[in-house]
């Protein structure tokens, strides 16, 4: 794959919301619960558009959706957005395609006047490469919330300024 021939859209389709279901299921990080959510995310943006406060990034390779960004202001604060998902397809991960649809999706939250940028994961060693990546990526461990998902399973804050 190279990286040059994958196109970008910020477009969300009909179809987008079995390809999110199959891609975000196959990455074997999530409970099917957490597959719902990201697909209900694709469902509300459609259904409300831009007033639905959901914002996506899709990644295409010779026409195949193979990975994604989810993204939104935060309600009630000035600047401050939320990556709710990103989601490379596991054929793909490893190859910078990750590092590209974060940084575009920090291009696009940049135009639209966001200047924090929050990311929460697990702190389960499942999670140890989510954590990294994002570090690599330049956020920061802002918070840690203790046995928030489960017991002996954390949620950890990352945070990002950008712009302004």
């Amino acid at each position: 794959m190279k990286l040059d021939k994958i196109k970008y859209r910020t477009l969300v389709k009909k179809t987008d919301a079995q390809l999110v279901r199959e891609m975000v299921r196959s990455s074997g990080f999530f409970y099917d619960e957490e597959v719902e959510v990201a697909v209900e995310l694709v469902e509300e943006r459609l259904a409300k558009g831009d007033r639905s406060g959901y914002h996506f990034l899709f990644a295409e390779y010779s026409g195949e959706v193979v990975g994604y960004t989810c993204f939104g202001p935060i309600p009630c604060t000035k600047s401050s957005y939320d990556l709710y998902w990103i989601v490379v397809k596991n054929d793909f991960q490893n190859k910078g395609l990750g590092k590209i649809l974060i940084q575009k999706s920090e291009d696009i939250i940049a135009k639209r006047g966001g200047t924090r940028i929050y990311a929460e994961t697990s702190s389960r060693p499942l999670y140890d490469p989510t954590r990294a990546f994002y570090k690599k990526a330049g956020y920061r461990e802002d918070a840690v919330i203790k046995d928030f998902y489960a017991p002996g399973d954390s949620k950890v804050i990352y945070v990002k300024i950008i712009g302004g």
